[in-house]
């Protein structure tokens, strides 16, 4: 009883050293503690001990990587990391809709401007297609509709 004890303790302090440093979703330590050389049954005590006790939560490692992905990439390119992280996509979900409703458009604002800064864009109204296929690209790449996001930018100017 005392070596399982031992055991769970060492599985335990092993996810927190790993929490200490960034935010892991729970396949992501299942995974970790599997790849140790732990026995699942100690793996899954440990990360339900670490979620009741708040070190561990799959909804903050969302709103942390969204929050850094802010501006830069949208949605489908930030649900695809999520995923790769092991996060069940209904959490993705509910955590982008909080995250949305707290920011506004600001980062479509910044990314706007970037745009009109790198292919120099006075008036998205008249873009040469050579430069509307680049946006097109660059916008796709990032995650972003850009149908939906030129449109809106259009409809601004009107």
């Amino acid at each position: 009883m005392e070596v399982i004890k031992l055991k769970l303790m060492n599985c335990k302090d092993y996810f927190l050293k790993l929490l200490s440093r960034r935010e892991y979703s729970a396949y992501e330590l299942l995974w970790k503690g599997q790849e140790k050389g732990f026995e699942n049954e100690e793996i899954t005590t440990a990360i339900d001990y670490l979620q009741l006790e708040g070190y561990q939560s799959d909804g903050r490692l969302v709103a942390t990587i969204i929050s850094s992905a802010a501006g830069k990439y949208g949605k489908s390119v930030v649900k695809r990391k999520c995923i790769e992280k092991g996060v069940n996509a209904e959490i993705f979900e509910r955590t982008w809709l909080e995250q949305t409703e707290n920011e506004p458009a600001d980062e479509l604002i910044s990314l706007k401007a970037k745009v009109m800064r790198k292919y120099q864009i006075d008036d998205f109204q008249t873009i040469e297609p050579k430069t509307k296929a680049k946006l097109w690209n660059y916008l796709k790449y990032r995650g972003f509709n850009p149908f939906e996001v030129l449109e809106q930018w259009q409809k601004e100017v009107d």
